[in-house]
């Protein structure tokens, strides 16, 4: 399928700080592509620069095949954006927030669309409840509602389970995968590595620049990580040991076990050995996850701050 979203060389600054740094991006039809990566990386940033809401200073590409400098209007029209905070009106039921957004996209035959849409995220039952009284999950289910009301090709998902339990995160990437499936397209940061794994594609962001893309076990594949995981007492004083190897890149606690890892394969594996002759420790190597290969990104990242 055509690309939905390719943009090329993005870049946008903020008082002289460059947040997005020759960001470029091609996302196919029907895809969830996952955006990733730490607060403050710019990915808000890039979402609005898709949608129109605000223009690069330098690069250039299409959204919906529509021009992201010069036809941004066209853009709005065909993009659901779900943002991270809740944005409807809290003195208003949820049929009510319904029928106003779909007053303002001038849906045709709008009562039987905001029926349909109550129906489909399962809002039909609390149509008259007040948006404010809305727990988090509810809150989550009525903007994506909103965003699908006007038929939207695009799903732009700015954080949009940050705070929600986690059934109702269960149950939003329920419906996202149905979307999806009938060929929307849907691009959705998330710090979640679960929500992660759920994506056709991800792309990892650190302040301001593109740092790894590919499938989740494309990335895993690709860090180059020798993880070994470590379990036995008094792990704060074990972490200070394995953290003044020098062939140790990060130690991270995992529970009651920690992460210990690196890159140099063979000079890792000589440099536990004396670890793993002690009675009191076990170590095995086990298989890097999307969490241990973030975590390791976000470490070696160099702030763009100042």
């Amino acid at each position: 399928m055509s690309a939905v979203i390719d943009v090329r060389h993005l870049t946008k600054a903020f008082d002289g700080r460059k947040v997005v740094d020759d960001f470029s991006i091609r996302v196919e039809g029907g895809r969830i592509h996952g955006f990733l990566g730490p607060n403050g990386s710019g990915k808000t940033t890039t979402i609005r620069m898709l949608c129109g809401l605000l223009t690069p200073d330098a690069g250039e590409g299409t959204c919906l095949d529509f021009d992201i400098r010069t036809q941004t209007a066209e853009i709005k029209k065909h993009v659901g954006y779900m943002t991270q905070k809740f944005s409807l009106y809290e003195d208003l039921s949820i049929s009510e927030n319904l029928d106003f957004i779909a007053r303002i996209y001038a849906v045709p035959r709008r009562k039987e669309v905001v029926a349909k849409t109550l129906e489909r995220l399962g809002l039909a039952t609390r149509r008259q409840q007040l948006a404010g009284s809305l727990s988090g999950g509810w809150k989550q289910r009525l903007a994506l509602a909103a965003c699908l009301l006007h038929e939207p090709k695009l799903l732009l998902l700015d954080e949009p389970t940050a705070g929600v339990d986690p059934k109702a995160r269960r149950d939003f990437w329920e419906n996202i995968h149905q979307l999806a499936s009938e060929g929307m397209t849907v691009l959705v940061s998330t710090h979640y590595m679960d929500e992660a794994e759920q994506c056709h594609e991800l792309v990892y962001m650190a302040y301001g620049r593109k740092v790894v893309e590919g499938t989740a076990g494309e990335v895993v594949d690709r860090s180059g990580l020798d993880i070994w995981e470590v379990s036995g007492s008094d792990l704060p004083e074990l972490s200070r040991e394995l953290r003044q190897l020098s062939e140790v890149e990060m130690v991270v606690p995992f529970g009651l076990t920690l992460h210990v890892s690196g890159r140099n394969h063979d000079a890792l594996e000589k440099a536990l050995a004396p670890f793993r002759q002690r009675s009191d420790l076990t170590l095995h190597r086990i298989k890097p996850g999307l969490e241990d290969v973030f975590i390791s990104l976000m470490d070696k990242s160099v702030d763009n701050f100042g």
